[in-house]
């Protein structure tokens, strides 16, 4: 197993900018949201912007955040 490359740190004397994180997504319940891997779904509840359940019709899922995967519709 690899582990992923560590993200790079800005220097303050570089000339160049500094990467802007993203903005986080927030989700409310009753949402309708599409997942990359499990589909379409309706959020039933939100954690404290930690982690959304999610049902998909076939499996509810704890999403954790950054949500990556998953967008509002």
């Amino acid at each position: 197993m690899t582990k992923p490359a560590a993200s790079k740190r800005h220097l303050p004397t570089s000339p160049f900018k500094a990467p802007v994180a993203p903005t986080p997504k927030h989700f409310a319940t009753g949402d309708q949201v599409t997942h990359d891997v499990y589909g379409l779904g309706r959020v039933l509840g939100v954690e404290d912007g930690v982690a959304a359940l999610v049902d998909f019709g076939s499996a509810r899922m704890r999403i954790l955040s950054p949500y990556a995967k998953m967008t509002k519709l």
